[in-house]
C-alpha cells in the first residue's frame, strides 16, 4: 500500500468564483473517512446552546473534531463540508467559526441546505464531514 495520500484543491477560472470553499477536491491514494451528520450534543448527551446558532455550530465542529481523531485525521483531512441550516440567512455565523477548524487556503469543497427542521426542534444545524487519510 502507498502512504503518499495526495489532496488537490481546484478553483477552476470556467467555474463561478468560490467564497470560502473549494469548487472541486480531488483526492488520490487516500482513506476515506465519513462523518455522520453532527448536532448540538456533548459527549454527555446534552443539548447545547439552545437558540444560540453560534453555540451550536460551536459544539458541532467539536463533535467533527472528536470523530476525525478517533480516525486518526484532521480537520487539515476534511475534503467536503455538508450544513443544513434551519435559516440560512445566519450563514456567516457558521462560516466564521468554520473557519477557525478548516485550512482557509485549501478550504474543503461545501455544500450548504436550508432545512424546515432537524430531527430535534431545538437543532439550528447540522453538519457531515468527509475525510482523507493516509492508508495504516
Amino acid at each position: 500500500m502507498q502512504n503518499d495520500k495526495q489532496i488537490i484543491f481546484r478553483n477552476p477560472q470556467t467555474m463561478p468564483p468560490a467564497n470560502g470553499y473549494t469548487q472541486v477536491v480531488e483526492v488520490r491514494n487516500g482513506r476515506t473517512i465519513y462523518v455522520s451528520g453532527q448536532v448540538a450534543v456533548n459527549h454527555k448527551g446534552e443539548l447545547v446552546g439552545p437558540g444560540d446558532l453560534a453555540a451550536q455550530t460551536g459544539q458541532v465542529f467539536e463533535n467533527i473534531k472528536a470523530a476525525l481523531e478517533a480516525s486518526g485525521v484532521s480537520f487539515n483531512d476534511v475534503v467536503k463540508l455538508t450544513f443544513f441550516l434551519t435559516d440560512i440567512s445566519q450563514i456567516q455565523i457558521v462560516r466564521d467559526i468554520r473557519d477557525r477548524y478548516v485550512n482557509t487556503t485549501n478550504p474543503p469543497a461545501s455544500s450548504a441546505v436550508e432545512v424546515s427542521k432537524l430531527v430535534n426542534d431545538h437543532f439550528l444545524i447540522e453538519i457531515e464531514a468527509i475525510a482523507v487519510g493516509e492508508f495504516r
